[in-house]
């Protein structure tokens, strides 16, 4: 099969499968999206999703989570792994989005990326998620599946990347990217993993899977 074809496929599966998704990170706005998608980092959305309501009830902006101290907040977050990091990180961009941007998240790659914590996978989620602009953020789940579909070679996140956006319409790169994900979660996980039980790595798939 084609990568167009291939990548035919796979839209319209996922669309038949998810037509509506809505980001799997509970927020109130772009502050508290940032801070999710940052604690999601080494952790599940489950864990991130039991600890931002008692967080966010405390602090969701950051002149509200300077006022923490570091071991309130890290005795918060803790269950998301790696809190010390976090927790430090957390405030230190905290300070700086109240200092140099107006208390703002700031709607570009490149201020983003400076940020204490933010890599370019929490960048491109914030940028599409929080201001439509188009990114295919690669996480475990997007990483995994384009290499088991044949469509990258699966060395790295940022090939992953593009690869992605090199095959896929840039249209449907910010929805994709979650539907890859829940779908991923459901049919595709990375363990215990039948190929042909999965109703497009048994259509798409690379043939070693299935050895």
């Amino acid at each position: 099969m084609l990568k167009k074809d291939k990548v035919k496929f796979i839209v319209e599966q996922l669309d038949k499968f998810y037509p509506r998704v809505h980001p799997p990170l509970n927020h109130s706005n772009n502050y508290t999206l940032l801070i999710a998608v940052l604690l999601s980092a080494n952790s599940t959305d489950k864990s991130v999703n039991k600890v931002t309501p008692n967080l966010f009830k405390k602090a969701h902006s950051p002149d509200q989570m300077m006022q923490l101290s570091y071991e309130e907040l890290y005795s918060i977050i803790k269950p998301c792994g790696l809190g010390p990091a976090k927790a430090k990180n957390i405030l230190a961009l905290s300070s700086i989005l109240v200092n140099e941007f107006q208390g703002e998240v700031p709607d570009s790659f490149p201020a983003l990326e400076k940020l204490p914590g933010v890599g370019h996978k929490t960048a491109s989620v914030v940028m599409s998620q929080a201001f439509g602009y188009p990114a295919f953020a690669v996480d475990t789940h997007v990483h995994r599946l384009m290499y088991r579909w044949g469509l990258s070679n699966g060395k790295s996140v940022v090939q992953t990347e593009r690869d992605g956006k090199r095959l896929f319409p840039k249209d449907k790169w910010n929805k994709l990217h979650l539907q890859i994900i829940f779908y991923g979660r459901e049919y595709c996980p990375a363990r215990n993993f039948n190929p042909n039980l999965c109703p497009i790595t048994s259509v798409v798939g690379r043939r070693t899977l299935f050895k």
